[in-house]
């Protein structure tokens, strides 16, 4: 059986070009032997140090145990070696399992083949294949090495469990956290002053943002795949999880959208987080958003863009809006929009101090386009 004081590699998924941020996120957050690789960040502990990542960890995609690993040229040796391989010692007996199979610059080559073998070895040890089983097995083939993983989270991270209502083309809370953490807004630096999002869809940065300023753990209203393996304590994990009790206003977190079923949502999905006093939503067109009174903090948002919703080419009296909303109207305000479209950045007519890497979303490559005080 697995013990909860065995050690595992453990690799948090990033979106791709956001490790460096995921990385800063984990060292915060003291865990053990942090490296950041290509695709996310791979460190080391227990399983309470699984538990307690897919717990706090706001913009990792998903966490992967790593369970073991063997060398295997072809497919017999495959099938003999993941026979012998100690499932029970995380895989409760007769549970269904579903099989991923990566290969690289293997012998092994064929994808389907290795995961045939895979599921064989399986189900002569006494488990079930599931396509939709909760326990996922990923199984990577790469120069010979066949390394096993387990996923430890279930659903993406992204879902947080308090979070139902969802506008078009939402922006997901790993990514917002990650484009938070790199507009400056960690939960730990001077830069915790108001945020509002002009064009707020259904709440994702503000309500990332409410969680960040006051340490709420991102996963704590959800389940996880972990609860149904071996070794799992939910005594142990239950003294890791926070539940959040409602926090009391001021509010901070401002948003606004021209869509009176956005700002609906929003509220929904604010009050479910327990964040519902903190976060001010109203119903009024781009050009009427102002600041609250106080100082000056964060504009951030996730305009449409070409390839995201309409036309592009009709979009840049939009992004000329906003921009003449900001300059006449947050003076002081920091802004940071993230866009597919350098051009339609270029349109609010915003000095912009620096644009990230390229990050994939939704067949786009996406930048945050970031300025100085206003």
């Amino acid at each position: 059986m697995s013990s909860s004081t065995d050690t595992f590699d453990i690799f948090a998924v990033a979106p791709p070009g956001l490790e460096h941020f995921l990385l800063t996120e984990i060292r915060a957050l003291k865990f053990a032997s942090v490296t950041a690789i290509p695709g996310g960040i791979s460190f080391k502990g227990n399983w309470s140090e699984v538990w307690r990542a897919n717990l706090e960890l706001r913009g990792a995609t998903r966490i992967l145990v790593r369970i073991g690993s063997f060398m295997a040229f072809h497919l017999a040796q495959l099938d003999k070696r993941a026979t012998k391989f100690p499932w029970s010692d995380t895989l409760p007996h007769g549970s269904a399992v579903k099989v991923e199979v990566t290969c690289s610059k293997s012998k092994i080559y064929h994808d389907k083949a290795a995961a045939q073998r895979i599921e064989n070895a399986l189900i002569s040890c006494g488990y079930q294949i599931n396509p939709k089983a909760r326990i996922s097995l990923k199984v990577r083939v790469d120069d010979n090495r066949v390394t096993l993983s387990l996923d430890s989270s279930g659903d993406s991270l992204h879902k947080r469990g308090h979070k139902e209502a969802v506008g078009k083309a939402p922006m997901r809370e790993t990514l917002a956290s990650l484009f938070l953490r790199q507009a400056g807004y960690d939960g730990t630096g001077s830069v915790l002053g108001p945020v509002l999002d002009p064009m707020c869809g259904s709440g994702t940065f503000l309500i990332e943002a409410a969680e960040i300023a006051h340490g709420l753990q991102p996963g704590r209203s959800r389940s996880f795949a972990f609860e149904h393996l071996n070794g799992f304590d939910p005594e142990a994990f239950a003294t890791l999880r926070r539940p959040a009790q409602p926090l009391a206003g001021p509010a901070r977190f401002f948003g606004s959208d021209r869509d009176p079923g956005a700002v609906r949502m929003s509220k929904d999905n604010a009050m479910r987080a327990g964040l519902g006093d903190l976060c001010d939503f109203r119903n009024h067109s781009l050009t009427e958003a102002r600041p609250p009174n106080g100082p000056p903090g964060l504009v951030i948002t996730n305009p449409p863009y070409g390839g995201r919703i309409g036309n592009k080419n009709m979009l840049h009296g939009l992004y000329a809006g906003l921009g003449e909303t900001l300059r006449q109207h947050f003076s002081g305000w920091r802004v940071a929009i993230i866009t597919s479209e350098p051009a339609l950045a270029k349109s609010t007519g915003l000095v912009f101090t620096s644009k990230s890497a390229p990050v994939p979303h939704g067949g786009l490559k996406i930048r945050l386009f970031q300025t100085g005080p206003l």
